[in-house]
Formats: C-alpha cells, structure tokens, sequence
C-alpha cells in the first residue's frame, strides 16, 4: 500500500513538472541552477547567466587589471565567441536601451554591425597580456592627464612600454559595456577600424580605463 501511495504521489510530481516546463509563461532558468556570477549581458537575456558561457571570462583571475577593465574583456570575449547570440538578445535590444531609438534605421554604422555579427564565424578568446596592459595603461594615464586624443604616445616612458598589434582608444565612457558597444558601433569612424580589431585575428589583450581632462574618462585596448 505505501509503494503505491509513493508512485501516486510520484507519477503527480511529475505531471506537475511537465505542466510546468511545458507552459509558455514560465521562465525555465528558475527551475534549473545557473552561475552563481551573473553575466555582464544578463539584464538582456537570462541565457547568459548559464553557466557555459563563464569560460569567456578568462580575465576573472588576473591582479593587474581592475574589476571595469576585466569585464570589458569579458564582454568582448562573449561578442566574439558567440556572435549571433549577441546580435539577437544584445544588439537588436540596444537602440531602445540606450535611448538611441534612431540608431536602428542608421545603416552604415548600426545595420552593418548586424550584417557582421550576422555572418561572423566564432573567434579565437582573447586573454589579459601583463604587456598589453602595461602598455594600455601607460597611455591611458598620459592622454587622460592631457586631454589627449589619439594614438601617439607623448612621453619617452610610454615609447618604451608600447606593445600591441591592434589598438582602440574609446573616449567618453567609464561602463564596460558602453565601451565595447562605443567601439563596435564604431560610429564618426568612417573605416569601422575600431570594429575591425575587436573582432579580429588577436589572443591577447590589455584594458586600461583611466580619467580624462577632456573626455571624464577613456578607455585603451591594447591587442596582440
């Protein structure tokens, strides 16, 4: 008699589950465990927060870098590896969060990054280089104590530190994600030349993000 109260009771527990996950009103990631560090895109879809897309954090571990700096690598590592997931729950939500509503209709900049994420093939993941960083650094704190802009090094220290292959300088931005976003939108930039090493053939990177006179804040990806 117990043995069948229990595969009573059983056989209820799982109508009930499958009433559960079977409903279109549910969201299924409650049910089930996620990481316990929530993803930097997260807010955009709960798909993020699942556990296999850690292994893009390859900076987590790293003391040279700061917690912003890290996450910018992170961000960029989830953009890279996972190009079309971006585009569908990041990208096409991105005019509407940053009040930009605009940006959809422009083609040069906003549609030509969709046409790229659309078609790009998964990249190699990038990780935190002590010369690359010190390298980003050096820059970041000279330009931003003179209200520089560019890529120049002005100082003879900076000169000897220069390591990279690829280089992007983002004004303006101190979050993460409005840097990675800065740079891929690439927008006033008529080459996309920004973009371009985001994305590309590189393994290695710094990030330094530092103030600005000018700007209130810039940020210096150095890659290799």
């Amino acid at each position: 008699m117990l043995y069948f109260v229990k595969k009573l009771r059983m056989k209820f527990f799982c109508a009930c589950i499958f009433f559960i996950c079977s409903s279109a009103d549910v969201d299924t990631h409650a049910l089930f465990p996620v990481t316990n560090n929530p993803s930097p895109l997260g807010e955009f879809s709960a798909e993020w927060n699942k556990p296999q897309y850690d292994q893009c954090n390859t900076a987590a571990d790293e003391k040279f870098m700061t917690k912003e700096e890290k996450e910018v690598v992170y961000i960029l590592n989830l953009v890279r590896s996972f190009p079309r997931l971006f585009l569908s729950t990041v990208l096409a939500k991105y005019p509407v969060y940053s009040g930009k509503n605009d940006l959809v209709n422009d083609k040069y900049y906003y549609q030509s990054l969709v046409a790229t994420l659309g078609k790009m093939e998964q990249q190699t993941l990038l990780f935190a280089d002590k010369e690359c960083y010190t390298s980003a650094a050096c820059h970041a704190q000279t330009s931003g104590i003179k209200g520089y802009t560019g890529h120049e090094r002005t100082s003879a220290g900076c000169k000897a530190k220069k390591y990279f292959m690829g280089e992007c300088c983002d004004y303006g931005n101190e979050d993460p994600f409005e840097i990675v976003m800065s740079l891929l939108i690439d927008e006033g930039v008529a080459s996309l030349g920004h973009r371009s090493i985001l994305l590309g053939d590189y393994g290695s990177i710094g990030v330094a993000i530092r103030p600005h006179k000018t700007y209130g804040h810039t940020a210096v990806l150095d890659f290799y």
